[in-house]
């Protein structure tokens, strides 16, 4: 089986609510890691989580509290704290590289971890600054 990626927030996202726009070769590659090798989320996608709520653009058919309790539990993912390797790593990345701060830390933390990233964004699977998860 290969290495668990580094989620993007919008695939751990459609990945919890069994969102088809993940496809589900994905998901079922995602559900067949073993409990103590999960994938793993950069922390600021819980902020991104909180952010999208508060801002109306995702809802939850749970309260937020109750909603990250469940989808940050280690049994679902691992979150990878932001170090000082991992925020050094952001200024590093090129300055034609978006400026959105979650998708730059996203990318500086599979960049330190040498994670392969899930994600559906255009501009990061583009950049060459990381290596594509699998998801066939």
């Amino acid at each position: 089986m290969s290495t668990p990626p580094l989620l993007d927030t919008h695939a751990w996202i459609w990945w919890l609510s069994g969102d088809a726009r993940l496809g589900s070769d994905a998901a079922k590659k995602l559900g067949q890691f073993p409990r103590d090798v999960r994938p793993a989320i950069s922390a600021i996608s819980l902020w991104e989580v909180a952010m999208l709520v508060s801002l109306g653009r995702l809802e939850l058919k749970t309260t937020l509290d109750a909603w990250l309790a469940i989808a940050a539990d280690p049994f679902s993912v691992r979150v990878v704290p932001i170090t000082p390797h991992i925020a050094a790593e952001v200024a590093r990345l090129p300055a034609t590289f978006q400026r959105d701060p979650a998708d730059r830390l996203i990318v500086a933390t599979s960049r330190v971890h040498g994670l392969p990233i899930l994600t559906r964004d255009a501009a990061i699977a583009k950049s060459g600054l990381v290596r594509l998860w699998p998801s066939h």
